[in-house]
């Protein structure tokens, strides 16, 4: 069975304010269709995520987790747009090396690059 995500929502506490990081960090395209806002990643226009207006965002943070070719100019980026910064840039003994950021809205994104293993399922 091959199967692959094409939707996820996430809480945001401010849907503008997010809306500019998806699309002016992260360089996400959105798609206003009048009933929801999503962004999507211009590799994988497929994929929609929906960012869902919630005051109360923090409490229940959401994972999003992807791949990159190359970590660390990932996260000088985004450091540099002020994101709240999780996790540096690290390898892992599984063949990975990652970082983390928080959203405006308190969602963490991990960022991952293949070095010569598979990434662990969920980023």
């Amino acid at each position: 069975m091959d199967l692959r995500l094409s939707c996820c929502a996430l809480a945001v506490h401010d849907l503008d304010e997010a809306v500019g990081f998806y699309r002016d960090v992260l360089g996400f395209e959105v798609l206003d269709d009048g009933q929801a806002v999503s962004v999507s990643p211009p590799s994988q226009p497929e994929l929609r995520i929906i960012l869902i207006e919630d005051r109360m965002a923090k409490e229940l943070p959401g994972h999003l987790g992807f791949v990159t070719d190359n970590c660390d100019a990932i996260f000088e980026h985004i450091e540099a747009s002020g994101a709240e910064v999780l996790q540096e840039p690290i390898d892992r003994p599984y063949g990975v090396r990652d970082c983390a950021f928080f959203d405006l809205s308190g969602n963490m994104l991990r960022f991952s690059q293949l070095r010569g293993g598979r990434p662990e399922p969920g980023g």
